[in-house]
């Protein structure tokens, strides 16, 4: 045994601790303590149905989590169970019912198992380390972006209204989840016509000496400058919050009372004031579709299951309004039913989101009432999970089964289009495989100025935006606009870096049997260079320097005559160039992922320009953080005027010593004296 106190759970394994595993398990939610013990059976040559029926003999009847290991260390199952002995007995029997669990079982080298105080706890832990682990047999959750919020700030003199993603470290008040980005910056612009909240940062807040163009343009009542009282500014706060609390009606009466009085005083100015505020609180609601009187806090699951492909639509209700859907397709073998893969994603989906108090769902899932059990211990309250017969709440689910349906229908039309093109590619360029992973780059800059090179990465689901990449130029050594220079400087990066954590790939490997077993590589088959000779020149240079030739197939893509689309010369190693006719759908293919990288890199350049155009010189400066530079700004106006300013008069600012202003000083003045 490890030194250390008895714990309440343990596990078996071969005494290799792993770090990762480790914090897999300690981020886990509602976890008793773990201590690791030694069982080792990584001597005894037994593989498959075999080992495992060596670690039955030595499993406890207590609930817990069980990992199945192959050959190369890699966890290839995660799973858990009320009793380890009784469920992992069952792969020792052969009691398989799918070629799925036949090829895992005799995969299977080694197992690890932890033993949790309850079942709840294994649900728990399961979903967190299904979630980490990505395990080849397992339902994968793809895509799981953290949702958006609203925040309504709660910590200075005017409370602003932001887009907030992410840890709620901010105090506030925080309205969400919404299903997008674009959903919340909507609402957003529909919120700042009705209740005139601020949206800017606190530095330009505190710093304004006069309003902005949104209070010209009604878009901001002006509290930083007091064109509003504070005490009014808090009214706007709170009917703004009471409207996202779902108290809307309540909001819109009072607004529509208000402006009748007014008209009424014939104050038609006020008046119309009030008007175009309510018209902003009717553009919130009519982009949010149905608003459902029965359904205050809920999240809706729909599933649809064919063709091998699974599609579970999301749609989010908080107070009684519509926050937006969202299709998902998780990954998982074409065997699973769709209550299995139902199930699983719900455990996945929770693992690090906050739970509503009502799930509604499309059909049964085989542990709804563990899952209901689960999700109130995480969220501190009750959580129902129902599937709805008849009434309300079954049209609404009626209406997402709809959705999905609809969603999944446009994701294989779409997967079956992009599995043929990619085929054809690689007929086109003779590649002696399909290509799962085509990454495309560009560089964007002005003159040479704010240069940035973008990689968009492509495969079987279309552009994968979780793998783009942008490289700032930083080699001062390359002459401004010299894109071969840049180009290498970007290939050496990537691929010093890809190599460093990856290693050199094993192109003699082969694929697994079914493609959907496979996680997205991250070597890439095919690079694509938005370039002619020159530049393919400057990448084989670094492809060879690096020696991954044979591990890459790299491929330029040259404009035509007059820079004309469909006119493209390809250049590849050992043939000639050539070009494809007009309409080959490849060529169309090959078009759309220039487009996307180019856009990806001027998109990347832009912001970094727009950085450097708004950034202060004060930044540069050691030593003057946001306190010190908002006084700087507060007592000199402008940054200029602190440039200008003599040691003296920098001392008078508070919070500004001797040795700080005569750092200031010397940062603008070259001679250092005063």
């Amino acid at each position: 045994m490890n030194g250390g106190r008895q714990p309440e759970g343990g596990i078996l394994y071969d005494g290799t601790e792993e770090e990762d595993d480790d914090l897999a398990i300690e981020s886990a939610p509602l976890l008793p303590s773990i201590e690791w013990t030694e069982d080792s059976l990584s001597d005894t040559g037994l593989t498959g149905a075999e080992l495992i029926a060596e670690f039955v003999k030595k499993l406890p009847n207590s609930p817990g989590v069980y990992r199945m290991l192959n050959a190369a260390g890699d966890v290839l199952y995660v799973g858990k169970a009320r009793s380890l002995k009784k469920r992992v007995s069952n792969y020792a029997q052969g009691r398989v019912h799918s070629n799925r669990l036949s090829r895992m079982v005799r995969e299977t080298v080694h197992m690890e198992f932890v033993t949790t105080r309850t079942e709840v706890e294994a649900l728990l832990l399961e979903a967190n380390l299904i979630k980490r682990l990505r395990p080849r047999f397992n339902v994968l959750l793809r895509d799981d972006k953290s949702f958006p919020y609203i925040l309504i700030t709660g910590d200075g003199r005017a409370p602003a209204i932001y887009k907030h993603r992410g840890a709620r470290a901010r105090k506030g008040d925080y309205f969400g989840p919404f299903a997008s980005a674009s959903a919340v910056g909507r609402t957003i612009n529909s919120l700042q016509r009705a209740f005139l909240l601020r949206t800017c940062t606190d530095s330009v807040f505190e710093t304004r000496t006069r309003p902005c163009l949104l209070y010209q343009i009604k878009r901001c009542s002006g509290p930083c400058t007091h064109e509003i009282s504070d005490a009014d500014y808090g009214l706007l706060v709170k009917q703004a919050k009471d409207f996202l609390s779902g108290k809307s009606q309540n909001v819109k009466e009072a607004m529509a009372k208000a402006m009748n009085e007014a008209a009424e005083d014939l104050d038609f100015e006020r008046a119309a004031v009030f008007r175009d505020r309510l018209a902003g609180l009717s553009h919130v609601q009519s982009h949010q579709g149905i608003n459902p009187a029965g359904v205050e806090e809920a999240d809706i699951f729909a599933v649809h299951h064919e063709g091998g492909l699974t599609c579970i639509q999301v749609f989010f209700f908080r107070t009684g309004q519509n926050w937006g859907n969202r299709a998902y397709f998780p990954k998982a073998d074409p065997q699973f039913t769709s209550a299995e893969v139902l199930s699983a994603f719900l455990a996945q989906f929770y693992d690090d989101k906050p739970v509503p108090k009502q799930i509604l769902l499309s059909e049964s899932v085989e542990e709804q009432e563990l899952l209901a059990l689960a999700f109130s211990e995480k969220a501190g309250n009750k959580v129902t999970i129902l599937v709805p017969q008849r009434g309300e709440k079954k049209d609404l689910v009626d209406h997402v089964v709809a959705n999905a349906r609809e969603a999944h229908g446009r994701k294989l039309a779409e997967t079956s289009s992009q599995a043929r093109l990619l085929k054809g590619f690689a007929e086109t360029f003779n590649l002696t495989y399909t290509p799962r992973r085509i990454e495309i780059y560009d560089n964007s800059h002005i003159m040479g100025t704010n240069a940035v090179g973008g990689m968009v990465v492509a495969g079987l689901d279309g552009f994968v935006k979780s793998q783009y990449r942008k490289f700032n130029i930083k080699s001062t050594d390359i002459t401004p606009g010299d894109d071969f220079g840049m180009m290498r400087e970007v290939m050496t990066r990537r691929f010093s870096r890809l190599l460093k954590e990856e290693g050199k790939p094993d192109r003699n490997e082969p694929l697994p049997e079914d493609a959907a077993d496979a996680a997205f590589p991250a070597w890439p088959d095919v690079i694509l260079i938005d370039g002619g000779q020159g530049q393919m020149t400057a990448v084989r240079a670094i492809l060879k320097e690096l020696d991954i030739e044979d591990c890459v197939t790299a491929i330029g893509v040259a404009k035509g005559m007059d820079r004309e689309a469909g006119r493209e010369r390809f250049f590849v190693a050992g043939k000639p160039d050539f070009s494809l006719p007009p309409r080959d759908p490849v060529l169309y293919f090959i078009q759309r992922l220039r487009d996307e990288a180019h856009r990806f890199a001027i998109g990347s350049h832009r912001a970094r320009r727009k950085k450097e155009m708004v950034k202060n010189p004060l930044d540069e400066i050691s030593g003057i953080g946001p306190s010190r530079k908002r006084a700087l700004l507060q007592h000199f106006g402008t940054a200029k005027a602190v440039s200008r300013a003599a040691i003296s008069d920098l001392m008078a600012v508070d919070g500004i010593s001797e040795a700080v202003a005569r750092q200031i000083y010397n940062h603008f003045h070259e001679s250092g004296t005063d």
